[in-house]
């Protein structure tokens, strides 16, 4: 059997591509030959650094160019799995599944060509019911949601610090994680008395980040603030093991109605943290809130103040902090890579 996947942000190595490539890891164990179109550079080193996934045997091969040139490559594929970028692919193998990982909104997107398109794949599936509500109406559709895998074996807590951690890239070119916010008030926190806690912010900076991390390496000075680009997997589960609270500031100042692609679509390290038995302090927006519940496995926030106020709060009850860390674990295990790739086999295999 033949598999081709297919993910135009391949080189970002973020949420999408850990969900595209868990896929690949999967299709290889069960005997697929796969292979990835991919025009850059070789990415598999890279892949197995930061994303701790073995997709060795996968072959990096160029995407083919124009209608024709799709047909006769494209048609030789028992399975193929692509990632939307907004617009509906032309998809010639024996068993198409499109994966929409962002909420796009678009006038025109249930138009006839879409819809003769759309004839041609199996499923539509998504990561999060946020982007089903937005997509289905789009595209007039109704798609399936498969949460994103996170491999819960890889996060464990272990002895923790006064951490506060936010993991998540920094290009600014679709979705900003607003970083800059959460030092901001990590700042305001320290100037108002906080001492002994100190805040890592770790993310990939290969696509679209490296202007945005100067700037943040500079705004940082004479603070507890670590700013870590492109750590290696081991380097970024140890963060995890060691935080006692995760934060978030995706989607921060973003409208997810009228900007729905501009707000955290899931949040796959979110999940990470929370496995790990650190406290989610999350946006009240998008995907987010359909992985913490409110004041048992984690808490939400919608403005600068209510995230100091809150944050502050939580320090100072220790008991709290382990309570809330323990339920945030627990509630992780819904989303984990067992329970993805027993959703995929039933479409896939």
């Amino acid at each position: 059997m033949k598999a081709g996947i297919y993910d135009p942000y391949l080189d970002t190595l973020g949420g999408g591509e850990k969900y595209c490539l868990t896929l690949a890891e999967l299709l290889l164990k069960n005997d697929f030959e796969v292979d990835i179109f991919w025009d850059g550079e070789n990415l598999k080193k890279k892949i197995e650094e930061r994303l701790g996934l073995d997709i060795g045997k996968a072959n990096f091969i160029p995407a083919p160019k124009g209608i024709i040139e799709k047909f006769i490559t494209l048609r030789k594929y028992d399975l193929l799995f692509f990632m939307g970028d907004g617009s509906i692919p032309l998809m010639f193998g024996k068993k198409n599944i499109l994966h929409v990982q962002v909420p796009f909104k678009r006038i025109g997107g249930n138009s006839l060509l879409n819809k003769i398109k759309l004839l041609m794949i199996s499923e539509v599936v998504c990561n999060s019911y946020f982007t089903k509500n937005f997509i289905d109406k789009t595209f007039g559709i109704s798609s399936k949601v498969i949460h994103p895998p996170i491999n819960l074996e890889n996060f464990k807590p272990e002895k923790k610090e006064n951490l506060i951690i936010s993991v998540a890239r920094f290009s600014q070119l679709l979705q900003a994680k607003k970083q800059d916010i959460l030092i901001k008030v990590f700042k305001r926190l320290c100037n108002n008395g906080l001492k002994g806690w100190r805040l890592v912010i770790a993310g990939g900076s290969d696509v679209g980040g490296k202007e945005f991390v100067s700037y943040l390496k500079k705004i940082v000075s004479g603070y507890p603030i670590k700013i870590e680009e492109n750590i290696p997997f081991a380097d970024l589960v140890n963060l995890y093991s060691k935080a006692k609270i995760f934060w978030s500031a995706s989607g921060f100042d973003v409208d997810e109605e009228s900007q729905p692609e501009r707000v955290e679509h899931f949040g796959m390290t979110a999940v990470e943290a929370m496995s790990a038995g650190a406290v989610p302090f999350l946006l009240k927006k998008g995907g987010f809130k359909e992985i913490v519940e409110e004041g048992k496995s984690g808490y939400f926030w919608e403005t600068e103040s209510e995230l100091e106020e809150k944050t502050t709060e939580l320090i100072k009850d220790e008991g709290k902090i382990i309570l809330i860390g323990n339920q945030a674990a627990k509630r992780s295990k819904i989303f984990s890579k067992e329970n993805f790739i027993e959703n995929v086999k039933r479409i896939v295999l």
